[in-house]
Formats: C-alpha cells, sequence, structure tokens
C-alpha cells in the first residue's frame, strides 16, 4: 500500500518523508515526529480515510452477500416458494358464479334445502386472497392440517312476484359443506333466514352469515351451497367465502 502511494508522488520529497515515518510506527510507539509535523498528520488522516472507506465497502459486499445466499436456493438456483404465513383464504363471489342445477351433481349430494352450489369465487383481488391453501372450482383445499375457523357470508336479493309477494315467505337456505375421502360431502353449516317483505318492493335484501371452528387434515375440501340463486353477485364485501388456520 505505502509503495502505491511512493508510486503516485514522485518528487514529492515532504510526502515520501512522511511516508517514512509513518511506515516506522509499525515499529516503535514514539508518535512525536509524526505529530510535530501537519503535513505529515493530514496525509495519516487521508490514509486512514481511504482505509475505512475501503473497509466499509467490504463489509456493505459481504452483507450484501449473505442476503442473497439466505434468500435464493443455492443448490438449485431458484427463489424458495413463498411457503411462510399461516393458511388463509378470503373468496368473494364473482359475477354469475353460481352453478345451474345439473352442474351442482360433481359436488355431490347436497341437501335439498341447499341444493345450488356456488362453482366460482374470486381468489386475487383487492378483497379477496389466498395464502397456503388452494383454490379450485368452488371449493377450498387444505394443505395443512389444523383446527380452521370456517365462514361465509351470502347476501339474498330476492325478487317479488308483484301483487303476489304479500303472502310469499321465501326461505333463504346458505349451507358450508365438507369434503373429504368419504364419497359424498358432509354437512358443517347452515343458515336459514326466513322473510316476508312488503308487497310495493321490487326487492327483498337479507345477508345470511356463519361461521365455526373445526378440525380439518391435509386434503380436505370445503364448498358453499345455497337454497336460491337469486343473490347480489355485485358487491365484493356483501358475499364471501373463507378460512384461516389457528395455533390451539
Amino acid at each position: 500500500f505505502l509503495f502505491q502511494l511512493k508510486a503516485q508522488t514522485p518528487g514529492n520529497v515532504e510526502e515520501l518523508r512522511c511516508l517514512q515515518v509513518i511506515n516506522r510506527q509499525q515499529e516503535s510507539s514514539n508518535l512525536e515526529e509524526l505529530i510535530s509535523n501537519q503535513s505529515c498528520l493530514k496525509l495519516a488522516n487521508t490514509i486512514k480515510a481511504y482505509v475505512a472507506t475501503v473497509t466499509e465497502d467490504v463489509i456493505r459486499r459481504s452483507v450484501v452477500k449473505e442476503v442473497r445466499r439466505s434468500y435464493f436456493n443455492t443448490s438449485e438456483g431458484q427463489v424458495p416458494s413463498k411457503t411462510a404465513g399461516k393458511p388463509s383464504a378470503h373468496l368473494t363471489l364473482r359475477p354469475q358464479s353460481l352453478a345451474p342445477d345439473g352442474n351442482s351433481k360433481r359436488f355431490g349430494n347436497l341437501s335439498q334445502s341447499c341444493r345450488h352450489a356456488i362453482a366460482r369465487w374470486e381468489d386475487s383481488t383487492i378483497h379477496s386472497h389466498l395464502q397456503n391453501i388452494t383454490y379450485r372450482d368452488g371449493r377450498l383445499r387444505v394443505n395443512q392440517a389444523g383446527k380452521y375457523y370456517v365462514y361465509s357470508q351470502i347476501y339474498f336479493r330476492y325478487p317479488s312476484d308483484g301483487a303476489g309477494a304479500q303472502g310469499s315467505v321465501p326461505q333463504l337456505v346458505q349451507c358450508i359443506n365438507w369434503k373429504t375421502s368419504y364419497s359424498q360431502p358432509i354437512l358443517l353449516l347452515k343458515g336459514v333466514g326466513t322473510k316476508c317483505w312488503a308487497p310495493e318492493a321490487d326487492y327483498g335484501l337479507h345477508a345470511l352469515y356463519q361461521g365455526g371452528l373445526f378440525e380439518l387434515k391435509a386434503g380436505d375440501e370445503l364448498f358453499v351451497s345455497v337454497s336460491s340463486l337469486a343473490i347480489d353477485y355485485n358487491d365484493a364485501a356483501a358475499s364471501y367465502f373463507g378460512a384461516f388456520r389457528l395455533d390451539l
């Protein structure tokens, strides 16, 4: 290092002498000659600042390499999948998302009062998300066993029948179903609302919410079915379906 500085300052006798003084400090603790010469002090401080800069740069590069090594899979050279975080899902109803009766058969034998399976949900919008739970064709599939809080809300928008609406008493039913290795789904939760609206009302609006805690295994599936296709599916905040694992 001192050799490089000497090469960069040919002809500068004062600086060369200072370099010789600084070099001698490695063998002697006598600093009187260095302190008494302001030029030598200035040169020493310059060298000190340069060494500090180089050291800081080496440390920074080392930290960056360590961060990259911890983030990337060094054996495969790929970014690891995002597996951190507790399993959770919140889905919102999609427009025209209700399955016709014929398509509901692929969900299994459903209760007559809840025979319309909801086959399509939004899973990647500002109102919805998926984390360590799989969604496909109306079903949530559990990947990690545990106790899960399962919930759903359906916002029914039941049309009136004109003059005949006064005597009509529609029964609105919402079901959360559990599909295991068993061939047929199991009814987990059932919510019922019986409403009678004024005859002059064009629509009767009613929201049914339900939720419960269940022990689920990896591979279990959940889905929602309803009694009526008369649902307001344009409001993402009104009709939804989800689950999240609790550490109990």
